[in-house]
């Protein structure tokens, strides 16, 4: 009968190699677009399904049986599992998931605590695919959470944006009246200087004409009365 924990490290091994793969692709993909969504959150599940198998290697490590294996192949497992990890470790920061130093920060948690080592080390294959799936379910719903708060914040910017563009035409709006009006203003202005020119000029004319005529009828009046005294 083959060693569970050699078994389960052997998938595990298969299942980083995969992951490694997948990141290294990563490269020949358009940056953003729908492949590359996919691609994206395919990686995260294969890496949290790598996690959970490192987690169950790890409690199979924990609930080895006295003497049922030397002190040897014990420190030896731990190397290789350490080594894995760190694989994993390197692959997670090449996917920008510097997270994935601590596991348990995928599943909301800031430190490991013996109940989820003892609940994932309890769990055979058929247990451990269910809490896989259970997890990506998980994480398939915050990701449907997160599209839809960063399209509500789309449309939010959208609105906002057009709001910007009527409030601009406003204001263009109020400018060309504006302009218009000073331009008529100006031209009144202008006018009114005209009128108060002709103005000046007819009360000038008005005193001369006075003055002519009050000359002609003081001549009159002094021929007068040399005629008759």
């Amino acid at each position: 009968m083959a060693d569970p924990w050699a078994r389960e490290y052997g998938e595990a091994a298969r299942l980083a190699d995969d992951v490694g793969s997948m990141v290294a692709e990563r490269g020949a993909l358009p940056q953003s677009g729908p492949e590359a969504t996919r691609h994206a959150s395919a990686i995260r599940r294969k890496i949290t399904i790598l996690g959970t198998r490192l987690e169950s290697l790890e409690g199979l490590l924990a609930r080895v049986p006295p003497k049922s294996i030397t002190d040897k192949e014990l420190r030896k497992r731990q190397d290789m599992l350490s080594s894995l990890k760190s694989r994993a470790k390197q692959m997670g920061e090449s996917f920008n998931m510097s997270t994935f130093a601590n596991r348990e920060d995928l599943f909301g948690q800031t430190k490991k605590t013996a109940d989820d080592i003892s609940r994932v080390a309890g769990l055979d294959n058929q247990g451990i695919v269910g809490l896989q799936r259970q997890i990506i379910k998980e994480q398939d719903e915050g990701l449907e959470r997160l599209e839809e708060t960063v399209l509500s914040t789309k449309h939010i910017a959208l609105a906002v944006n057009e709001e910007l563009d009527l409030h601009t035409r406003l204001i263009e709006d109020l400018d060309d009246h504006v302009d218009g009006t000073n331009s008529r203003l100006q031209r009144v202005q202008k006018r009114l200087a005209v009128l108060n020119k002709r103005a000046k000029g007819g009360c000038s004319c008005m005193s001369l004409l006075l003055s002519v005529v009050a000359i002609v009828m003081l001549v009159v009046i002094v021929w007068l009365l040399m005629k008759y005294l």
